[in-house]
């Protein structure tokens, strides 16, 4: 390749920390590289978390009016961004906010309408990115595997620490990956009775507790024992954890202490299946500011190197993969593994609204 591509990468996440938008400049010699040349996340105001906490619950008129909403908003934020760049992107590649993800009945649904979003930003928008794949009988996600191959390969295991935490490694020959467990959803879901949006750097769980029946309990969700491929999505959290949670009678503090614990054991778990010696571990996603985790996962993974990159690195990685995935779907190449989602076939998904 020649010449670089610019993209600007939108992400939106379970945990409702706000719109990631990245713009991303990349290029290929005997490997991709990449240059992340400004970010920003612009919170979400408390209506919007009202509606996008809610969604599924709500009228099939009130998800198209927000899916389209959602887009001319996400629209607007691109245009905004844009101008104050020295620099314009090709085209937009928006993840969009998951309301519904139910693989096992093929249907996944991201809302942030790409019309909508192309109309208001004036960009070309590749968007929908899961929905070929699900079609194609596989989980939709993880997502970011792809880039973890193609942009990271310099790390054995690439851990996102987002709403639900994931990871991704190459194994016998292909890159596997898989949601883990619940993450920042369920420490959100706790600071929230605090009246907080997150507990910064795990400060109110360090004061805690684990409750060791409690955490027995979020063990024992039967998701933990399914094989990969395998993907969660916020309805198993309402009817499984919340239930635990809400019945348990415990301080918040007691709470997020268990949380963390059970975050991090099943990371844990999880990473030492895969027999690595002396581990190189990247963390990235909202999940790696939180210092208590950490200093947990470092105690569960002694032998493990555990990397924390720059701050930009680990608040914009899904929004600058989610750009590069944009670009693999410009080129036609593929930009959803099989070997991750359990799909019939590598897959190149996204639905392109606007000339590209």
């Amino acid at each position: 390749m020649q010449n670089s591509i610019y993209a600007l990468g939108m992400m939106s996440g379970t945990s409702l920390d706000g719109l990631d938008l990245a713009l991303v400049e990349f290029w290929q010699d005997a490997r991709w590289h990449f240059r992340l040349h400004a970010a920003t996340t612009v919170p979400y105001s408390d209506e919007w978390k009202a509606v996008l906490s809610d969604l599924e619950n709500r009228s099939a008129f009130d998800y198209a009016r927000a899916d389209m909403e959602l887009g001319h908003y996400f629209g607007e934020q691109a245009r905004q961004f844009i101008a104050a760049q020295a620099v314009q992107p090709l085209f937009i590649a928006s993840h969009g906010h998951t309301i519904f993800h139910q693989p096992p009945i093929r249907l996944t649904t991201q809302i942030g309408h790409g019309a909508a979003l192309s109309a208001a930003s004036g960009y070309p928008v590749i968007c929908d990115f899961r929905t070929l794949d699900v079609a194609l009988g596989g989980q939709g996600a993880p997502l970011v595997p792809i880039g973890d191959r193609l942009l990271f390969a310099d790390y054995d295991f690439c851990v996102n620490l987002g709403g639900i935490s994931n990871f991704s490694v190459e194994h016998q020959g292909k890159r596997i990956s898989y949601d883990v467990a619940f993450t920042n959803m369920l420490f959100n879901y706790l600071t929230k009775k605090l009246g907080l949006d997150y507990d910064k750097g795990g400060e109110t769980a360090r004061r805690g507790n684990c409750l060791p029946d409690l955490l027995a309990q979020f063990n024992a969700d039967p998701y933990l024992q399914q094989p990969f491929p395998k993907s969660l999505g916020k309805e198993t959290f309402i009817s499984y954890y919340v239930p635990l949670i809400e019945a348990s009678g415990a301080s918040v503090p007691d709470l997020l202490c268990t949380a963390v614990h059970y975050s991090v054991f099943q990371l844990a778990e999880n990473i030492r299946q895969f027999n690595r010696v002396k581990p190189k571990v990247l963390l990235t996603g909202g999940g790696a500011f939180n210092t208590f985790f950490v200093e947990l996962l470092q105690k569960q993974l002694p032998e493990a190197e555990i990397v924390i990159p720059d701050a930009d690195i680990i608040a914009f990685k899904e929004a600058i993969v989610f750009a590069f995935l944009g670009v693999l779907r410009y080129l036609g190449q593929p930009n959803c593994l099989a070997s991750v989602t359990g799909a019939t076939a590598d897959n190149c998904g996204g639905a392109v609204w606007g000339k590209l």
